[in-house]
């Protein structure tokens, strides 16, 4: 016991001291968990009006903003533990230049989103094509892009990929030109056949006035005359009316008396004496 009164009395000083930097490190931290949510959802509200709702770009910058909180009462409870920070700066500085050559294809990966992010080639919700993959985006991360294909399946692909591909964008665009061919006989009445489809594309109120749908002679095949019709609809409305039309191109030609001819060639057999 006399021990232990003994060191007390002899590092009385330095117990008190250290008491207090643990106390006042518990109120820091305490304080930076505090401050982060008011300054994330801040971040994310404003950043939210300033990108018209783009919920990625919100989240990212949001959660940055978070860990920068953080950071800073982590720098001030070690200035109060004595701990060199302008030294401890330039050590991460040095360890962080030996890890970005070490990681610089993971780096590219982060300024090629960023760069998606702000420049904004892709947004979610959007239908997108690009080095071959096409899906839904899901979700823009600092490392990766996550898309969702018709068919229901994940694709993660790494910033750098998409950033550096030409992307077909199916949705950015205020509307999309469907496409429906169909062919008729050589026997008969191609001006009939286009009013057949001009008259189809009319009872759909989707399809656009402007640019109006037109009926062209798209190829004279080898059994039959191709027409085509053309007309442009809102993307989110492309597939349903594509296959309504598709289902209804079939009766409307037969019942105006023309035929859909299958595939035939004329043989014709030369005899040798």
């Amino acid at each position: 016991m006399d021990t232990l009164v003994a060191f007390f009395s002899t590092y009385e000083a330095q117990i008190f001291t250290i008491v207090k930097n643990i106390l006042l490190a518990c109120l820091i931290i305490f304080a930076a968990s505090f401050t982060s949510k008011l300054v994330r959802k801040a971040v994310f509200a404003g950043v939210s009006r300033l990108s018209n709702n783009d919920e990625i770009i919100s989240n990212l910058l949001s959660k940055v903003a978070s860990y920068a909180v953080y950071l800073i009462g982590l720098v001030i409870i070690l200035d109060l533990f004595g701990v060199n920070t302008a030294s401890l700066v330039a050590l991460v500085g040095a360890a962080g230049l030996a890890i970005g050559l070490a990681l610089k294809d993971t780096l590219s990966n982060i300024a090629a989103g960023i760069m998606i992010l702000f420049l904004k080639p892709i947004k979610k919700g959007e239908y997108v094509e690009f080095s071959g993959n096409m899906g839904t985006v899901t979700d823009i991360g600092l490392f990766t892009s996550v898309f969702e294909t018709a068919d229901g399946l994940y694709i993660s692909s790494p910033n750098s990929v998409v950033w550096n591909a030409t992307i077909k964008n199916f949705s950015r665009n205020s509307k999309r030109r469907l496409e429906v061919t169909v062919g008729i006989s050589y026997k008969d009445s191609i001006d009939v056949g286009m009013k057949v489809l001009l008259d189809l594309a009319a009872e759909y109120d989707v399809i656009m006035k402007d640019p109006a749908p037109q009926v062209i002679v798209h190829m004279l095949a080898d059994s039959s005359v191709n027409l085509q019709l053309r007309a442009w609809v809102a993307p989110d409305k492309f597939w349903d009316t594509h296959w309504a039309i598709q289902k209804q191109v079939k009766p409307r030609i037969e019942a105006a008396g023309l035929t859909i001819p299958f595939p035939q060639r004329d043989l014709h057999i030369v005899k040798q004496d």
